[in-house]
């Protein structure tokens, strides 16, 4: 029996016209069978973002920066309301090196702390896009140069950008992980996490911290970044509008996310 649920944001909850209202009645009638549910997003936890997650459950454990962070919400009004109980901070080293060779190339780089900044090297108009997708305003700054470490960056990659380039010279103490979001199509999200920090690797920690193992668990995603983590739970729902390659490795298919295909997903685990 599946005890708990990972829900990926874009393409999964999110489509071009935000979060279909069918997917919050089978929210509840999860939570009411004692299902959790947990957010797990390259998104910083903040903004539209930390309001998805306090919807899926306001008290418990969810995903953010690609498995960089993992937040603990809470109702007590005698405890943080959004708490960090696992930060995996980028090293120093790797940082110079991706922030350099994306300036060198041209593309534009985002950097986000445990403690939510979130800046901005530069100007693009794709800056401006996300920004709104996320819900958050960044601060321009030299990446180099922040009063805080680093556990993500970001790079934002149109069409025409030398993506293979910047991918072929990363330092190898980092993980890339590649994702779209049907709300800036064209777009590639390139995260860049500590090496072996991912989506899965922050899965299991959330699993084990509720005394569960991954097959107990299911993972709703459409993404090439969610496949180990599809791979790798007892169930492993792909939405329809996920590409090929992901929904081969899924043991269901729903529908796409503009069809309700999260509802039917959920729904589906009730019997």
């Amino acid at each position: 029996m599946v005890r708990l649920v990972f829900v990926d944001v874009d393409g999964t909850l999110v489509g071009k016209e935000g979060v279909p209202e069918c997917v919050w009645p089978a929210v509840e009638a999860l939570r009411a069978k004692g299902i959790r549910l947990s957010l797990i997003t390259g998104r910083p936890g903040r903004g539209h973002a930390l309001a998805y997650a306090r919807r899926l459950a306001p008290a418990g454990l969810h995903v953010f920066e690609s498995g960089a962070v993992v937040l603990r919400l809470s109702q007590d009004p005698h405890e943080p309301p959004a708490a960090p109980v696992l930060v995996e901070a980028l090293a120093r080293k790797e940082v110079e090196e991706a922030v350099r060779l994306a300036r060198r190339l041209g593309l534009p780089l985002e950097g986000y702390t445990a403690e939510g900044g979130f800046y901005v090297e530069g100007e693009s108009p794709l800056f401006l896009a996300h920004q709104e997708l996320l819900g958050l305003r960044a601060e321009g700054a030299d990446l180099l140069h922040l009063p805080s470490p680093l556990v993500r960056l970001q790079v934002l990659a149109g069409p025409e950008a030398p993506l293979g380039a910047f991918l072929d010279r990363l330092p190898p103490g980092l993980s890339p992980h590649i994702a779209e979001s049907p709300k800036m199509p064209g777009v590639r999200f390139v995260s860049l996490t500590k090496k072996g920090v991912s989506k899965l690797s922050a899965a299991r920690f959330v699993a084990e911290a509720y005394g569960l193992g991954l097959e107990a668990c299911a993972m709703v995603g459409d993404g090439e970044n969610d496949l180990e983590l599809l791979r790798a739970v007892g169930l492993g729902v792909a939405m329809g509008n996920a590409p090929e390659s992901v929904r081969k490795a899924a043991q269901r298919v729903v529908a796409p996310v503009e069809a309700c295909g999260l509802a039917e997903a959920l729904l589906g685990l009730l019997g």
